[in-house]
């Protein structure tokens, strides 16, 4: 009888919200805020589904690249590399486009043969040799700007009419649009680059939460001696890290490339910067072992939004662009700091006081039947 009112009336337990998941909804509110305010106070573009849609437009590289830094980071590592991978992506293929006997196709397979060169050869170093990951990712970022350099010094602008004609593909959603004053409707535009990134989001977050490989690398950067003990190989499941991340830069640079047209050394400068700020922001921790991938493109718009917003409100003009670095380190310095406080507290037992109630619901689950 009691089996009987326990399958009709299940009993509900409190599940404490995890590191990963009390971060990302941290990152989410902190992007939600902020588009709010812009809206409120800026209004235009902001108050309309194109502006939202054209922050996906414009960073669709960055999104993959946040994805790919927060695997690493997730797995206790670091690479400073993946800007420079792009320069060296979008040059190759730029110029393999205009030699005469280009293909879009093969430009493509051109493109992830170069993130995953540079992903082998500096996961490999990483975790067999057991170099410091910094120092070799930023010896790959000057090697790829070199390289990228050596291939085209200047901009080129590919002419090749297949690709201008992917690149000029758009996805048209008439049913979000405006109408202008003109009276007619002008549809919501995304970029293929947009389906590409989200499509790598939901593959990765699925590979991190699913797989064995996912479980092994959040045990690795928790404590790699740790994961050790349990019979998890530390220096495969590392060098698979950098091995995707190259892979997920190769994806990044095409991507970039449908998005600007060209290829040049000195595209996607501070692009690792950006996406490790935004992968931080997103709630991947530095010190390894947490992180949700969804908070990577999460942490990429509130970036992005936060320079919008600088460049919209006219505070930039008249030499003074060095204000919008300045609101991007503030963000990320007071990324870090809310969730070194947060944690802290939690680990600490004193997060609930913290916090009003209505944050102070645990996620509840049903408990299964045994």
């Amino acid at each position: 009888m009691l089996n009987i009112l326990k399958k009709a009336f299940p009993l509900k337990r409190r599940v404490s919200l995890t590191d990963s998941n009390l971060l990302f909804l941290i990152a989410i509110c902190v992007f939600v805020i902020l588009y709010a305010l812009a809206i409120v106070f800026l209004g235009g573009s902001f108050s309309r589904v194109q502006g939202l849609a054209d922050l996906f437009n414009n960073n669709a590289a960055l999104i993959i690249l946040a994805c790919g830094l927060s695997i690493v980071m997730v797995g206790g590592g670091i690479d400073i590399s993946v800007g420079g991978v792009i320069a060296v992506v979008t040059a190759a293929c730029a110029v393999y486009l205009d030699s005469g006997n280009g293909n879009v196709w093969v430009s493509l397979a051109i493109a992830l043969g170069i993130g995953l060169a540079f992903g082998f050869v500096q996961g490999f170093l990483v975790a067999y040799l057991e170099i410091q990951p910094f120092i070799i990712t930023l010896a790959g970022m000057f090697f790829a700007r070199g390289m990228a350099t050596i291939i085209t010094k200047y901009s080129h602008s590919i002419k090749l009419e297949s690709f201008i004609a992917l690149k000029e593909t758009k996805i048209e959603i008439e049913a979000l649009g405006y109408t202008a004053r003109s009276g007619m409707l002008i549809p919501v535009t995304i970029d293929i680059g947009v389906i590409v990134a989200l499509v790598v989001v939901l593959v990765v977050a699925f590979v991190l939460k699913w797989t064995r490989f996912g479980r092994n690398l959040y045990a690795v950067g928790g404590n790699s001696q740790s994961a050790l003990t349990l019979g998890i190989n530390v220096k495969r499941t590392k060098f698979f890290s950098y091995l995707i991340c190259g892979f997920l830069a190769g994806i990044g640079g095409f991507v970039f490339l449908l998005k600007t047209g060209s290829g040049y050394s000195q595209h996607a400068m501070f692009y690792e910067m950006k996406a490790i700020a935004a992968s931080i922001i997103g709630g991947t921790l530095l010190t390894g072992g947490v992180g949700n991938i969804i908070g990577s493109p999460i942490g990429v718009l509130a970036l992005m939004t936060i320079d919008t917003i600088v460049r919209a409100s006219g505070i930039t003009t008249g030499g003074r662009e060095y204000l919008q670095d300045i609101t991007t380190g503030a963000m990320l310095f007071l990324a870090l700091i809310l969730q070194s406080v947060v944690l802290s507290h939690r680990g600490k037992g004193s997060f609930k006081q913290m916090i009003p109630k209505w944050l102070k619901l645990d996620v509840k689950s049903v408990e299964k039947d045994n």
